[in-house]
């Protein structure tokens, strides 16, 4: 999401890897609990790049996240995702397997009929998974997110995205056409009523080239797609227990992100729209409904897989359909993700991202 924050669990997943005592007994609950001498957000810090395009060891946990709507020759629909989460047992860093950092990647391709998911997972510290800001240079085995850096620009204006499993996986080429995104008030994202938040920034307008192979089968694909950059300590309330997440490609070539965390009492809602040229209105809790239409089975779960999104202010009134109710990210902490289609006062295609339920 990103609102990102499937890879929270999975702090408590390695801290009983691991046994780090403490850690592991939180589960979802110690998400909103206290940092523990993790640093945390603070309002009015300004961004820098590419120095933040990098990982943040004292922050405790982090993701560089790319979703991607493609299509083939034919107008076959696929979706794609490459996501690289950081946890940290402790902050900081450390050399060998003393390195306190857990990385876990999710890859997955969507079709209309089919759902591929698969996931790697590695400890920093010894080569097998990080990040580097400049040049960059992400990884997770042999699954990677390079960047060739351009004579001018962000570092991340053309990035190529690669990931191999069983049953599938692809080689995209992503080149940006608009500038980063900061989401919240210039990259502090607010996500409770108490206060809680994240740093988070996007790259909304890529432009994507490539070739996705599902059981061998090469196919030709463009596409766009959405990077999410998002790092945090302490980024829930205690009552929060899941959240919606949704990136909006608008035919007239805005987009919206919005999200919903929910609570034992309601849910926590915001958004930014994002004009064709890169000017960005956020929208402050209660500016957005999110209103879940109807439900599907999915991983042994029932899940909201049509939406209606009303951002009033901004005429704007859709609903959404998946292109597959099934894409549950069957992975150690899992989720619902996949591609979106919307129609109403504008049309469109996106991500929505589920989890909680």
């Amino acid at each position: 999401m990103n609102v990102r924050y499937a890879a929270y669990a999975f702090i408590a997943l390695w801290g009983l890897v691991l046994g780090a005592a403490g850690v592991g007994a939180q589960g979802f609950a110690g998400l909103g609990s206290d940092a523990h001498g993790f640093a945390v957000p603070q309002r009015g810090l300004v961004l820098s790049f590419p120095r933040d395009h990098g990982p943040h060891p004292d922050f405790r946990i982090e993701w560089w996240y790319v979703t991607a709507n493609l299509q083939a020759a034919d107008g076959r629909r696929l979706g794609a995702q490459w996501t690289l989460f950081r946890s940290a047992l402790v902050p900081g860093e450390g050399q060998g397997w003393a390195d306190p950092q857990i990385w876990i990647g999710h890859a997955a391709v969507t079709t209309a009929d089919s759902h591929y998911v698969a996931e790697r997972l590695g400890r920093g510290g010894v080569g097998q998974a990080g990040v580097v800001a400049d040049p960059f240079e992400a990884w997770i085995d042999d699954w990677q997110m390079d960047a060739n850096r351009p004579a001018d620009g962000d570092v991340l204006d053309r990035v190529e995205l690669r990931a191999q499993a069983q049953d599938f996986g692809y080689h995209l080429t992503l080149a940006a056409k608009g500038h980063l995104i900061l989401q919240g008030d210039r990259g502090y994202s607010v996500k409770s009523s108490m206060g809680q938040a994240s740093y988070y920034y996007s790259q909304p307008f890529y432009e994507v080239r490539g070739t996705v192979s599902i059981g061998g089968a090469p196919v030709a694909v463009t596409g766009r797609a959405w990077l999410d950059r998002e790092w945090s300590s302490q980024p829930l309330a205690s009552n929060q227990t899941g959240w919606d997440w949704f990136s909006l490609h608008l035919a007239s070539g805005e987009k919206i992100m919005a999200f919903r965390l929910r609570d034992t009492g309601g849910a926590f809602t915001s958004a930014n729209w994002i004009s064709a040229d890169g000017k960005t209105t956020p929208m402050a809790s209660g500016d957005v409904v999110l209103e879940p239409l109807r439900k599907a089975s999915a991983g042994g779960r029932e899940v909201p897989v049509a939406w209606r999104v009303k951002i009033p202010s901004r005429g704007l009134d859709i609903t959404t359909r998946p292109l597959n109710d099934n894409a549950w990210m069957a992975t150690s902490t899992p989720y619902w993700e996949g591609p979106i289609f919307f129609e109403g006062t504008t049309s469109g295609e996106g991500y929505l991202e589920m989890t909680g339920y």
